[in-house]
């Protein structure tokens, strides 16, 4: 009798997005170690005329992942619309199974890159393949949905907090393992080989699961007015007649104004994070490499532990602006960085970095009923793409002309425009902030503009010092 309810309780575990998430993020941890150690790998014997040979392959390095990261920004955007737009229809597991098949693809094409010894380039083929599929921007959206369609909206923020934890502890464990597998070796096909195998394996278990298992989740269309109550409670009860009537629109735009310069910020510091570790004095290893993105997704882990601390006295809001505040000093020290063990006091600083966008995700999913949630979250993973567009080529070339000089000012540039983020936040909130949040707290706005100077006062000193 207790084998077969063993095996019920495990089947109804299987059939949670938790099981999806945990095989897609620990194929994607062994992915990017992997990447980032091939592409070393490929351009270790890269010079160029009146540069020296570190100069040359941090150059060749930054200029891959600049291509690299743009073909995955461009190709989805209207895949994962499509997707968005399926998902509201009714078939809520297209924005997942269809992605997932374009990770499954690229992942393959990485591992016969690898045993062959093809040509890099034809990484960006299958970049080409995982953005037609949907990528990131259809699955994370997809994934979102599903977790906000089991949940109310009071508990909306906890839900997802809840999926960013287990996305960060799973990379946590696949990044610390994914440095080792990189140097074991498969017959003689070289390093890489069985990391990318693995990876490999995860992705196609993670796409069967999803097809043969997953389950999708009623809305409860008696009450679908939980699921959008407005940031200002100001129309909560009253029922939409449309895709945005009702809405408070200057609060949505504040939202994704938010959300756009700190996506902005972050990944433009992140996109140049991997080279930079790459290169002297750090000069990581795999393994090196591979603890180095554990420790970033140990940020999952501290953000939703301070999602559960803060929530106990602050709003929504107010945790956002901690969030910031706390990648703004992190990153700013990055700037600085020298030793291994000040690049984790940096990533320490940052441990509540994550905060941010899962609550905006949260609050812009509570301006629109169920119905509309997949299309809303889609948009605003759109309104990140069309970031990343602008920061991947800006923030690749400002590394790059600086690299001789000063290679830290793409974390300074970084750390001011988050600080600069917090403000459409603190307008948007700025009346439930005088209800509900303590003086002391609404003093982390005015404070963190103290510490951070300006942009112009930076830009000031940085070229009074190169005089």
């Amino acid at each position: 009798m207790a084998m077969p309810s063993l095996c019920q309780a495990a089947f109804a575990v299987f059939r949670q997005i938790e099981p999806i998430i945990v095989l897609e993020q620990l194929g994607s941890t062994l992915f990017d170690t992997a990447l980032q150690m091939v592409v070393r790998d490929r351009t270790a014997n890269i010079t160029e005329p009146g540069h020296s040979s570190e100069e040359s392959q941090q150059t060749a390095i930054t200029n891959f992942y600049m291509t690299y990261n743009l073909i995955i920004k461009l190709t989805p955007i209207i895949p994962a619309l499509v997707l968005a737009s399926l998902s509201d229809r009714g078939w809520r597991k297209a924005p997942i199974v269809v992605p997932l098949s374009g990770y499954l693809l690229s992942r393959l094409g990485l591992l016969l890159v690898v045993i062959f010894g093809l040509p890099l380039k034809l990484m960006f083929a299958a970049a080409v393949v995982f953005g037609l599929s949907g990528g990131f921007s259809a699955y994370w959206p997809g994934v979102m949905t599903l977790a906000s369609l089991g949940s109310t909206a009071a508990d909306r923020s906890k839900v997802m907090m809840r999926v960013e934890l287990v996305y960060g502890v799973t990379g946590v464990v696949g990044s610390l393992v994914s440095g080792h597998l990189f140097l074991l070796y498969s017959s003689s096909l070289g390093n890489g080989t069985v990391l990318l195998s693995v990876s490999t394996l995860l992705n196609l278990l993670c796409l069967i699961f999803a097809v043969a298992l997953l389950q999708v989740k009623r809305v409860n269309s008696e009450d679908p007015e939980e699921s959008y109550h407005l940031l200002s409670h100001a129309s909560r009860y009253t029922r939409l007649a449309g895709c945005f009537t009702g809405i408070n629109m200057v609060n949505m735009v504040l939202l994704f104004a938010a959300a756009f310069l700190y996506d902005f910020a972050v990944g433009g510091a992140i996109e140049v994070l991997g080279s930079f570790v790459l290169k002297s004095p750090l000069s990581w290893t795999a393994t090196q490499v591979g603890y180095g993105n554990a420790a970033g997704c140990g940020i999952f882990v501290t953000s939703f532990l301070g999602v559960i601390m803060f929530r106990k006295c602050v709003g929504d809001e107010t945790m956002i602006l901690i969030g910031m505040l706390s990648f703004a000093v992190g990153i700013y020290v990055m700037s600085f960085v020298t030793t291994t063990s000040l690049f984790y006091v940096a990533r320490l600083l940052n441990l509540f970095a994550l905060i941010p966008m899962p609550t905006i995700r949260a609050l812009v999913s509570q301006q629109v009923p169920a119905s509309r949630c997949g299309i809303a979250l889609t948009c605003l993973q759109m309104t990140l793409k069309v970031a990343g567009i602008v920061y991947i080529p800006a923030f690749t070339k400002i590394y790059q002309n600086s690299l001789t000089w000063f290679p830290g000012l793409v974390f300074m540039i970084s750390s001011v425009i988050t600080v600069i983020s917090m403000i459409p936040i603190r307008y948007a909130t700025q009346k439930a902030a005088e209800r509900t949040i303590p003086g002391a707290l609404r003093l982390i706005f005015v404070l963190c503009v103290c510490v951070f100077p300006p942009a112009s006062s930076v830009a000031g000193r940085l070229r009074g010092n190169s005089t």
